[in-house]
Protein backbone atom coordinates (compact mmCIF):
# COMPACT_ATOMS: atom_id res chain seq x y z
CA UNK A 1 0.00 0.00 0.00
CA UNK A 2 1.45 3.46 -0.82
CA UNK A 3 1.87 5.73 1.65
CA UNK A 4 -0.35 8.62 1.47
CA UNK A 5 1.63 11.85 2.19
CA UNK A 6 5.41 10.65 0.51
CA UNK A 7 7.56 13.09 -0.30
CA UNK A 8 4.70 15.86 1.05
CA UNK A 9 7.00 18.54 3.74
CA UNK A 10 5.59 18.76 7.31
CA UNK A 11 6.19 21.46 9.47
CA UNK A 12 4.87 20.44 13.17
CA UNK A 13 6.06 22.93 15.98
CA UNK A 14 6.55 21.78 19.64
CA UNK A 15 6.96 18.69 18.50
CA UNK A 16 9.78 17.45 20.43
CA UNK A 17 8.17 15.44 22.37
CA UNK A 18 4.12 14.89 23.32
CA UNK A 19 1.18 15.19 20.74
CA UNK A 20 3.73 17.25 18.53
CA UNK A 21 6.20 14.63 18.48
CA UNK A 22 3.33 11.86 17.71
CA UNK A 23 2.27 13.80 15.04
CA UNK A 24 5.77 14.23 13.61
CA UNK A 25 6.11 10.37 13.82
CA UNK A 26 2.31 9.99 12.26
CA UNK A 27 2.91 11.67 9.14
CA UNK A 28 6.65 10.18 9.15
CA UNK A 29 5.79 6.80 8.84
CA UNK A 30 3.03 8.18 6.42
CA UNK A 31 6.37 8.71 4.03
CA UNK A 32 6.58 12.53 4.95
CA UNK A 33 9.18 14.38 5.30
CA UNK A 34 9.20 16.35 8.47
CA UNK A 35 10.58 19.35 9.87
CA UNK A 36 11.10 18.71 13.92
CA UNK A 37 11.22 22.19 16.15
CA UNK A 38 10.79 21.86 20.43
CA UNK A 39 12.91 22.16 23.47
CA UNK A 40 14.84 19.46 24.77
CA UNK A 41 18.42 18.43 25.11
CA UNK A 42 20.72 18.66 21.84
CA UNK A 43 22.02 15.18 22.16
CA UNK A 44 18.29 13.85 22.34
CA UNK A 45 17.16 15.56 19.82
CA UNK A 46 19.85 14.81 17.27
CA UNK A 47 19.22 10.90 18.52
CA UNK A 48 15.49 11.72 18.17
CA UNK A 49 15.89 12.68 14.38
CA UNK A 50 17.85 9.98 13.35
CA UNK A 51 15.93 7.83 15.11
CA UNK A 52 12.56 8.77 13.01
CA UNK A 53 14.77 9.11 9.78
CA UNK A 54 15.87 5.15 10.74
CA UNK A 55 12.48 4.29 11.40
CA UNK A 56 10.68 5.22 8.46
CA UNK A 57 12.99 6.34 5.69
CA UNK A 58 12.32 9.60 5.52
CA UNK A 59 14.23 13.10 5.55
CA UNK A 60 14.27 14.89 9.63
CA UNK A 61 15.34 18.22 9.93
CA UNK A 62 15.48 20.50 13.51
CA UNK A 63 14.45 23.86 13.78
CA UNK A 64 15.73 25.20 17.44
CA UNK A 65 13.45 28.64 16.78
CA UNK A 66 11.73 29.92 19.41
CA UNK A 67 7.90 30.36 18.99
CA UNK A 68 7.93 33.62 20.93
CA UNK A 69 10.14 35.21 18.47
CA UNK A 70 8.87 35.60 14.83
CA UNK A 71 12.00 36.03 12.82
CA UNK A 72 12.71 32.60 14.39
CA UNK A 73 9.61 31.11 13.22
CA UNK A 74 9.54 32.60 9.74
CA UNK A 75 12.76 31.19 9.33
CA UNK A 76 11.90 27.95 10.50
CA UNK A 77 9.02 27.64 7.78
CA UNK A 78 11.40 28.76 4.68
CA UNK A 79 14.19 26.72 5.43
CA UNK A 80 12.06 23.65 5.43
CA UNK A 81 10.53 25.17 2.17
CA UNK A 82 13.81 25.35 0.71
CA UNK A 83 15.27 21.98 2.29
CA UNK A 84 12.22 19.94 1.52
CA UNK A 85 10.45 21.67 -2.00
CA UNK A 86 7.88 23.73 -0.18
CA UNK A 87 5.96 23.23 2.79
CA UNK A 88 2.83 21.42 1.97
CA UNK A 89 1.30 20.88 5.95
CA UNK A 90 2.04 23.11 8.78
CA UNK A 91 0.84 21.52 12.23
CA UNK A 92 0.84 24.54 14.71
CA UNK A 93 1.02 22.42 17.95
CA UNK A 94 3.41 24.44 20.29
CA UNK A 95 1.97 25.18 23.48
CA UNK A 96 2.57 25.91 27.05
CA UNK A 97 0.59 26.40 30.76
CA UNK A 98 0.33 28.37 33.55
CA UNK A 99 -2.92 27.91 36.32
CA UNK A 100 -3.07 30.78 38.48
CA UNK A 101 -6.22 32.99 39.93
CA UNK A 102 -6.17 36.21 37.45
CA UNK A 103 -5.60 38.51 40.05
CA UNK A 104 -2.27 36.56 41.00
CA UNK A 105 -1.26 35.96 37.08
CA UNK A 106 2.27 36.23 36.53
CA UNK A 107 2.55 39.18 33.93
CA UNK A 108 5.50 37.18 32.14
CA UNK A 109 3.28 34.36 32.32
CA UNK A 110 0.24 35.92 30.52
CA UNK A 111 2.58 37.76 27.78
CA UNK A 112 4.65 34.01 27.42
CA UNK A 113 1.19 32.11 26.77
CA UNK A 114 0.16 34.71 24.19
CA UNK A 115 3.29 34.79 22.39
CA UNK A 116 3.51 30.68 22.11
CA UNK A 117 0.02 29.48 21.94
CA UNK A 118 -1.67 32.04 19.87
CA UNK A 119 1.07 34.60 18.16
CA UNK A 120 2.94 31.79 16.76
CA UNK A 121 0.09 30.23 15.08
CA UNK A 122 -0.34 34.15 13.32
CA UNK A 123 3.90 33.89 12.33
CA UNK A 124 3.70 30.76 10.99
CA UNK A 125 0.89 30.46 9.22
CA UNK A 126 1.59 33.96 7.49
CA UNK A 127 5.00 32.34 6.27
CA UNK A 128 3.63 29.09 5.09
CA UNK A 129 0.85 30.09 3.25
CA UNK A 130 2.65 31.90 0.33
CA UNK A 131 4.52 27.72 0.17
CA UNK A 132 1.23 26.74 -0.30
CA UNK A 133 -0.53 29.27 -2.46
CA UNK A 134 2.68 28.38 -5.24
CA UNK A 135 1.45 24.87 -5.50
CA UNK A 136 -2.84 25.36 -4.53
CA UNK A 137 -2.39 22.62 -2.08
CA UNK A 138 -2.10 23.13 1.72
CA UNK A 139 -2.99 22.16 4.93
CA UNK A 140 -2.90 24.16 8.44
CA UNK A 141 -3.96 21.65 11.45
CA UNK A 142 -4.02 24.51 14.65
CA UNK A 143 -3.87 22.58 17.63
CA UNK A 144 -6.36 24.07 19.90
CA UNK A 145 -8.27 22.58 23.03
CA UNK A 146 -11.38 21.70 24.21
CA UNK A 147 -10.39 25.71 26.39
CA UNK A 148 -10.95 26.69 22.63
CA UNK A 149 -14.68 25.81 23.15
CA UNK A 150 -15.24 25.95 26.50
CA UNK A 151 -13.44 27.76 29.89
CA UNK A 152 -12.28 26.46 33.08
CA UNK A 153 -11.21 28.94 36.04
CA UNK A 154 -7.53 29.64 36.70
CA UNK A 155 -6.44 29.14 33.44
CA UNK A 156 -7.33 32.65 31.73
CA UNK A 157 -4.25 32.78 29.72
CA UNK A 158 -4.55 29.21 28.19
CA UNK A 159 -8.24 30.12 27.12
CA UNK A 160 -7.48 33.44 26.14
CA UNK A 161 -5.06 31.74 23.52
CA UNK A 162 -6.87 28.67 22.77
CA UNK A 163 -10.60 30.36 21.67
CA UNK A 164 -8.00 32.75 19.77
CA UNK A 165 -6.56 29.76 18.15
CA UNK A 166 -9.88 28.92 17.07
CA UNK A 167 -11.40 32.23 15.98
CA UNK A 168 -7.88 32.57 13.87
CA UNK A 169 -8.71 29.16 12.25
CA UNK A 170 -11.97 30.07 10.66
CA UNK A 171 -11.00 33.44 9.48
CA UNK A 172 -8.26 31.79 7.72
CA UNK A 173 -10.10 29.77 5.96
CA UNK A 174 -12.23 31.49 4.78
CA UNK A 175 -9.35 33.60 3.47
CA UNK A 176 -7.81 30.68 1.34
CA UNK A 177 -10.75 28.63 0.66
CA UNK A 178 -10.90 28.96 -3.00
CA UNK A 179 -7.02 28.19 -2.98
CA UNK A 180 -7.29 24.37 -2.36
CA UNK A 181 -5.53 25.41 1.11
CA UNK A 182 -7.53 24.14 4.19
CA UNK A 183 -7.14 25.36 7.74
CA UNK A 184 -8.38 23.55 10.63
CA UNK A 185 -8.25 23.30 14.22
CA UNK A 186 -8.28 19.62 16.43
CA UNK A 187 -9.90 20.46 20.31
CA UNK A 188 -8.54 17.62 22.61
CA UNK A 189 -9.47 17.36 25.98
CA UNK A 190 -6.90 16.08 28.86
CA UNK A 191 -4.14 14.12 26.82
CA UNK A 192 -1.45 12.41 29.23
CA UNK A 193 1.43 14.59 28.06
CA UNK A 194 4.34 16.38 29.97
CA UNK A 195 2.34 19.65 30.14
CA UNK A 196 -0.93 17.71 31.56
CA UNK A 197 1.79 16.42 34.23
CA UNK A 198 2.69 19.45 35.14
CA UNK A 199 -1.20 21.01 35.22
CA UNK A 200 -1.93 18.10 37.77
CA UNK A 201 1.27 19.25 39.76
CA UNK A 202 -0.02 22.81 39.54
CA UNK A 203 -3.73 22.38 40.37
CA UNK A 204 -2.53 20.35 43.49
CA UNK A 205 -0.68 23.32 44.67
CA UNK A 206 -3.68 25.91 43.54
CA UNK A 207 -6.24 24.04 45.44
CA UNK A 208 -4.22 22.29 47.93
CA UNK A 209 -5.51 18.71 47.50
CA UNK A 210 -3.04 15.45 46.60
CA UNK A 211 -2.89 14.55 42.97
CA UNK A 212 -4.77 11.89 42.56
CA UNK A 213 -7.80 14.00 43.90
CA UNK A 214 -7.02 16.67 40.82
CA UNK A 215 -6.94 13.59 38.53
CA UNK A 216 -9.87 12.57 39.34
CA UNK A 217 -12.02 15.61 40.85
CA UNK A 218 -10.55 18.17 38.41
CA UNK A 219 -9.07 16.96 35.57
CA UNK A 220 -11.07 14.33 34.41
CA UNK A 221 -14.07 15.92 36.15
CA UNK A 222 -15.43 17.33 32.48
CA UNK A 223 -14.67 14.76 30.33
CA UNK A 224 -17.93 12.16 30.61
CA UNK A 225 -15.81 9.22 29.17
CA UNK A 226 -13.50 9.85 32.49
CA UNK A 227 -10.31 8.71 30.33
CA UNK A 228 -6.97 10.44 29.00
CA UNK A 229 -7.45 10.97 25.24
CA UNK A 230 -4.29 8.82 23.37
CA UNK A 231 -1.94 10.69 21.69
CA UNK A 232 -2.13 8.52 18.41
CA UNK A 233 -5.67 10.11 18.68
CA UNK A 234 -4.84 13.40 17.82
CA UNK A 235 -2.19 12.04 14.94
CA UNK A 236 -4.39 10.02 13.08
CA UNK A 237 -7.58 13.22 13.26
CA UNK A 238 -4.49 15.10 12.21
CA UNK A 239 -3.77 12.68 9.39
CA UNK A 240 -7.51 12.68 8.34
CA UNK A 241 -7.33 16.67 7.92
CA UNK A 242 -3.68 16.54 5.71
CA UNK A 243 -5.79 13.84 3.04
CA UNK A 244 -7.53 14.02 0.09
CA UNK A 245 -10.63 12.66 1.90
CA UNK A 246 -11.20 15.96 4.00
CA UNK A 247 -10.47 18.55 1.00
CA UNK A 248 -13.69 19.90 1.85
CA UNK A 249 -13.65 20.06 5.42
CA UNK A 250 -12.46 23.89 6.54
CA UNK A 251 -12.70 26.08 9.08
CA UNK A 252 -13.84 23.31 11.77
CA UNK A 253 -13.00 22.87 15.27
CA UNK A 254 -12.98 19.23 15.72
CA UNK A 255 -13.10 18.03 19.56
CA UNK A 256 -11.47 14.64 21.00
CA UNK A 257 -12.57 15.31 24.46
CA UNK A 258 -14.65 12.29 25.73
CA UNK A 259 -17.98 14.35 25.31
CA UNK A 260 -16.33 17.50 27.37
CA UNK A 261 -18.23 19.95 24.94
CA UNK A 262 -21.15 17.83 24.58
CA UNK A 263 -22.65 18.99 27.82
Amino acid sequence: MSKVHTNRSVVVTGSTSGIGLGIARAFAREGANVTLNGLGDAAAISALQAGIADEFGVKVRYSAADMTRPHDIAAMVDEAAAAFGGVDILVNNAGIQHVSPVDEFPLEKWEAILAINLSSVFHATRAAVPHMKSKRWGRIINIASAHGLVASPFKSAYVAAKHGAVGFTKSVALELAEQGITVNAICPGYVFTPLVEKQIDDQARVHGIPRENVIRDIILAPQPNKRFAEIDEVAAMALYLASDSAQGVTGTALPIDGGWTAR
